[in-house]
């Protein structure tokens, strides 16, 4: 069940990545999490209403809205490390964030076998590998790397964050529902300021009404992803799961290349082939 939950993971947040990429190329990107985690919002508040989950309330819900205000700071950081420096560089540095559940699960007491030991090192590599790592050119401003690192401290944290919000499915949509709420407050709150400097929140062309079935898509997709962590993480090791839903990359790419016909580099196709022979290990051991 872990590996199934975490595996389903990697291919929701993949998918959602892959569409916030393309939404982000004609709407300012702070205006896409918002528009997204808003109908996230709607979505998942229906549902607790349905489910009754407000009787999960409890103290373990802090996990989540710290999960809510890291998730904001983590994304726009990435965002401004792929401004300022290669994304070959800054995209397979954002997939080191693993290292913070996996170091969360260690901490804890899990000890990996020696099989498990060898997927997880192989699938990192291939997850870092499928990012296309350019180790030519034009060195990286420092910033860049920082701001990276920041970026993936803070998504591995939400990782850690949220599977810590819950321990039953009603709680895991309360969990969820608060999570969004707070990252709505927190990237309105950046967009609010972004316009007080001048910067537009909406294309030349006004608000993008035919990319709103999109906007919905990786909302819900970037919930769903949170909740099948949620899961994998409870009903497994942390160590395993983590490494297993850190391989998004690799979907991203995948879906470039079938979708929009982007060629895969070799070093690209070396990765995912890594990050296969990786899962399998994890898988069997």
């Amino acid at each position: 069940m872990t590996a199934l939950f975490a595996l389903a993971t990697s291919l929701l947040w993949g998918l959602a990545d892959f569409g916030g990429g393309l939404l982000t190329r004609r709407t300012p990107a702070l205006t896409v999490v918002v528009v997204s985690q808003s109908i996230a919002v709607v979505v998942l508040g229906a549902i607790v209403v349905a489910t009754g989950a407000w009787s999960e309330a409890g103290p373990q819900l802090w996990f989540a809205v710290a999960a809510g205000l890291v998730g904001p700071v983590a994304m726009l950081s990435f965002y401004k490390a792929l401004a300022l420096g290669p994304m070959g560089v800054v995209s397979p540095l954002g997939s080191l964030g693993v290292a913070v559940p996996v170091g969360v699960g260690l901490v804890l007491g899990e000890r990996p076998g020696l099989l498990q030991v060898a997927g997880i090192v192989v699938a990192v590599a291939g997850v870092v590998l499928a990012g296309g790592p350019q180790f030519t050119g034009a060195p990286v401003q420092r910033q860049a790397v920082l701001l990276t690192l920041l970026a993936a401290f803070g998504f591995g944290a939400v990782m850690a964050l949220i599977a810590e919000a819950s321990t039953t499915l009603t709680g895991l949509f309360l969990a969820l529902f608060v999570q969004r709420v707070t990252n709505v407050l927190a990237g309105g709150t950046a967009l609010y300021v972004s316009v007080r400097r001048g910067s537009p929140a909406l294309p030349a062309e006004g608000f993008p009404w035919g990319s709103l079935p999109a906007l919905a898509f990786v909302g819900l997709a970037d919930v769903a992803a949170n909740g099948t962590y949620s899961i994998a993480a409870q009903h497994g090791p942390v160590t395993v799961a983590a490494v297993l839903a850190s391989l998004y990359p690799v979907v991203t790419a995948l879906a470039a290349r079938g979708l929009l016909s982007e060629r895969l580099r070799a070093v690209q196709a070396a990765g995912a082939g890594l990050a296969l022979a990786g899962t399998m290990l994890l898988a069997t051991g």
